[in-house]
């Protein structure tokens, strides 16, 4: 719950920003890729501060998708009340979903580096002794990585971490692929 109210303050932030600078993010004579590229330099890095630790649940990856598309409907000054579906508004803004996809690829490029480093691996891959906790367990962030990384267990990955350039190649693939 904590890392929902952590995202939940974030997503608040970037908002907040992006009223801020409504002028120049919707402004009709600047080019839709300008406004884009603003969105992308001042407006994301705001919502993605400390993603790298953040466990991303099907109900956050649906929030986070949600304020993606907030932010495009507005530089697109698409009202609420347009039946416009998002499928059309990404058609119309020439783009693709892509925050999910920068977060789950900072959180692999991270991984890489402390695992490569070797100080912090026993925090990172979730091995603690004790008993587990009753009910639906917690989803950890090597699930997340796992299921988006494609198949494979997470020993392999682990393992694969060790050679940098089949990281990132292991990376740049799944970040094509998209989630």
């Amino acid at each position: 719950m904590a890392k929902q109210t952590e995202i939940s303050a974030r997503t608040a932030q970037a908002k907040i920003n992006f009223q801020k600078m409504k002028t120049i993010l919707t402004n009709k004579h600047t080019s839709i890729e300008r406004r884009k590229k603003a969105l992308q330099c001042y407006i994301e890095p705001v919502l993605m501060y400390g993603c790298e630790a953040w466990t991303i649940s099907k109900q956050i990856q649906n929030k986070l998708e949600a304020t993606e598309m907030w932010f495009l409907r507005r530089i697109l000054r698409i009202p609420w009340t347009a039946k416009k579906t998002n499928e059309r508004v990404l058609n119309e803004a020439n783009k693709r979903r892509s925050l999910v996809r920068t977060i789950r690829k900072r959180q692999a490029t991270f991984l890489g580096h402390v695992m490569r480093r070797g100080k912090l691996e026993h925090l990172v891959t979730g091995k603690l002794e004790g008993k587990r906790s009753r009910g639906r367990q917690r989803e950890k962030i090597m699930d997340g990585l796992a299921t988006w990384l494609g198949p494979g267990k997470v020993s392999d990955i682990l393992a694969a971490v060790k050679d940098r350039d089949l990281w990132r190649d292991m990376i740049a693939n799944a970040y094509k692929q998209g989630t």
